[in-house]
């Protein structure tokens, strides 16, 4: 058997357990992640050093027992809502929305008239607060292909699942397609706090680090005149709650760096109410300004 067999055989298999948690209790799935958590933190030395970095460049003033553990809990926040998924993707609507609760679910709709950016940032929960709103509302959001065949079928079935929404695969043209969906009143699903290299991107602070980012949530903005509102989702005991703001006032602005700033810090305090939620394990600060050293 091939080696691209074995794997895929695998990955199936894997799948197909995962899918068998869809009806267990919450409480268990939790008791597994954490489990599974505490293993990766062991296995994947590679993403345990890039959040203890990333903790560390944000909160110096953490002593490091207390940046340890909070490591310790994103990686088995991670692996629960990476089990949370048999749900997401299997479950019926019904379970989904039992699941994944909502606060300000009327400002995404009133928003939604008018065409709407929900800036959805790297929490765990980020799926599920995506899932939950493809049931009420058809929505687009740009997609990431995964190598793997077998996982990139699953998870582009899974978020097509309900209402059918348009997943734009990433590539150098994609934010043309996003504009041309906005200028339609199409709602888009944007996670804009990824580091993408130093092309079009501004340098503006993260928790006090010059961190390279997209200006293209103000940008999209300006040039649409559609509404722009938060979509965080918060990982809770028993499932996940959403939370949708109201429409950010005065923005954009005519300076689309002040308004980048602006996301960013309000990020920040999203980020310190529950900073083990975060996805620190990427690296966010891999493109350094020019002349300094990688931080990682």
């Amino acid at each position: 058997m091939a080696k691209s067999q074995i794997n895929q055989f695998i990955s199936r298999a894997s799948i197909a357990l995962l899918n068998m948690t869809a009806n267990w209790k919450q409480s268990s799935r939790t008791r597994l992640a954490n489990l599974l958590g505490n293993i990766a933190w062991y296995v994947l030395a590679r993403r345990r050093h890039i959040t203890l970095i990333n903790l560390k460049l944000c909160f110096p003033e953490w002593d490091e027992e207390k940046r340890i553990q909070t490591a310790k809990q994103v990686f088995r926040n991670l692996m629960r809502a990476a089990l949370d998924h048999s749900v997401l993707w299997v479950g019926t609507k019904e379970q989904v929305l039992q699941m994944v609760k909502f606060e300000g679910k009327e400002n995404l709709i009133e928003a939604a008239n008018d065409g709407v950016i929900v800036v959805a940032p790297h929490f765990v929960g980020l799926d599920a607060g995506g899932i939950a709103i493809n049931t009420f509302l058809r929505g687009s959001s740009l997609y990431q292909k995964q190598s793997n065949p077998v996982w990139d079928e699953w998870a582009y079935k899974g978020r097509k699942r309900f209402s059918d929404p348009i997943l734009i695969p990433k590539s150098e043209n994609a934010m043309r397609e996003v504009l041309s969906l906005l200028k339609e009143k199409v709602p888009f699903y944007y996670l804009p706090d990824m580091d993408h290299g130093a092309r079009n991107s501004v340098f503006v602070p993260f928790f006090n680090v010059p961190a390279a980012t997209l200006p293209m949530v103000s940008r999209l903005a300006r040039v649409t005149k559609c509404k722009v509102l938060w979509g965080i989702a918060e990982m809770t005991d028993d499932g996940y709650i959403m939370h949708l703001s109201k429409p950010l006032d005065n923005f954009p602005t005519r300076d689309y760096v002040a308004d980048t700033m602006r996301i960013n810090k309000e990020l920040e305090a999203f980020i310190l109410k529950h900073p083990d939620q975060y996805l620190w394990t990427h690296r966010r600060f891999k493109t350094r300004p020019e002349g300094e050293p990688s931080v990682y």
